[in-house]
């Protein structure tokens, strides 16, 4: 029989998918056969001529399940199911049995399989396949991904296991995540405390990473659904800053910060110039990640074949604003795509160091 887990949230973006990969990472070098499934999933992606979720296609893309893919990814909800449920269309029980059956099979195929929810522990009541009820029907125990702070930690955490208890599910684990460094012991000490009378133990997850939290340049592109041109081989590169570039040119340059994405208008050709010209130079070239220019004005043709001649990855918009662009960029929460290499190999190189799998393994024994 499989070992199972089941890896919840508090919430989005708490970093289930992270951990998820790591837990993979470190159980294929001590398990056989690994595993994943997403049971239910609201963001669907093409993969081996089917729509799957996003998250499975993820983990098959990295640990080589594409064989299992018709398993790992049985209900995913698209535009109109909630109310095609709640009319009647769709029965929530079907939607489960084909979890628990997928979860069966798999079962049958793997040593160690990793669920992976979806956003907090409520989502997908509507469809009678919360998180709750799906890891209480699998029979996989529990472990929840939670904020780095403590009081709204210990908040988010009591409301989540409330509906997890109603449905009888284990929780075993609570792993608190994206913790900023100096206050690592800090958040443990006092979710251990606040977690002992209710039996559930405590682990740190990662501490906080720049470099995990950001997007790269592809997923910028997919985000604004905008062509990247320039040198393709940045495609991966990550942003760590995104800026406006509406002061005089110098004063753009002065504040570049490192892999920095500006946002500029068309009309703005002498700093659109500037930017190509020092794309070339090795100590701006770290600071430029790309520019995205927006304005319904057209780019001058010189302007235009410079930006060609540098190479420098840009994107053109002209039916957004660039306050909008801006506001979007800086409200976006990346998440981890396939073509995410530098941000999975750091992912794996950090679970070696600081996830204690030997001692989750042995929490989640059989």
């Amino acid at each position: 029989m499989a070992k199972k887990i089941f890896v919840a949230a508090t919430g989005q973006n708490c970093g289930k998918t992270t951990i998820s990969l790591s837990l993979l990472h470190m159980a294929r070098k001590k398990y056989e056969r690994i595993g994943f499934i997403k049971p239910f999933g609201p963001k669907s992606a093409r993969f081996e001529g089917r729509d799957v979720d996003m998250d499975a296609k993820l983990m098959a893309r990295v640990y080589d399940l594409a064989g299992d893919i018709s398993l790992m990814s049985p209900v995913v909800l698209e535009t109109g199911d909630t109310r095609r449920i709640l009319d009647g269309y769709i029965r929530p029980e079907a939607l489960l049995e084909r979890i628990v059956e997928a979860v069966r099979e798999l079962e049958e195929r793997v040593d160690y399989l990793v669920l992976e929810g979806a956003g907090h522990v409520g989502v997908g009541s509507v469809a009678g396949i919360s998180n709750a009820r799906v890891a209480r029907a699998v029979e996989a125990p529990v472990l929840m991904v939670s904020g780095a702070g403590i009081g709204s930690a210990v908040d988010d955490i009591c409301l989540n296991l409330a509906l997890f208890d109603a449905e009888g599910a284990d929780v075993k684990l609570v792993l608190p995540n994206k913790i900023r460094g100096r206050n690592r012991e800090l958040v443990l000490h006092y979710l251990k405390q606040a977690m002992l009378p209710k039996g559930i133990a405590v682990q740190a997850g990662f501490n906080y990473s720049q470099i995990l939290a950001n997007p790269t340049l592809l997923t910028v592109s997919r985000l604004l659904d905008l062509e990247l041109e320039g040198d393709s081989r940045q495609i991966s590169r990550i942003v760590h800053h995104v800026q406006l570039g509406a002061a005089s040119t110098q004063r753009v340059v002065d504040l570049l910060l490192p892999s920095t994405l500006l946002v500029v208008t068309s009309s703005r050709d002498e700093l659109l110039v500037m930017l190509s010209t020092l794309y070339h130079m090795p100590e701006y070239f770290e600071k430029i990640a790309g520019i995205v220019i927006t304005g319904v004005a057209p780019v001058s043709a010189i302007t235009r074949k410079i930006l060609e001649d540098s190479r420098i990855p840009y994107m053109r918009c002209e039916q957004r604003t660039t306050a909008e662009i801006f506001s979007r960029l800086e409200n976006y929460v990346s998440k981890i795509t396939a073509e995410d290499e530098e941000k999975i190999n750091l992912v794996q190189k950090l679970a070696e160091t600081e996830l204690d799998f030997n001692a989750i393994d042995e929490l989640f024994r059989i």
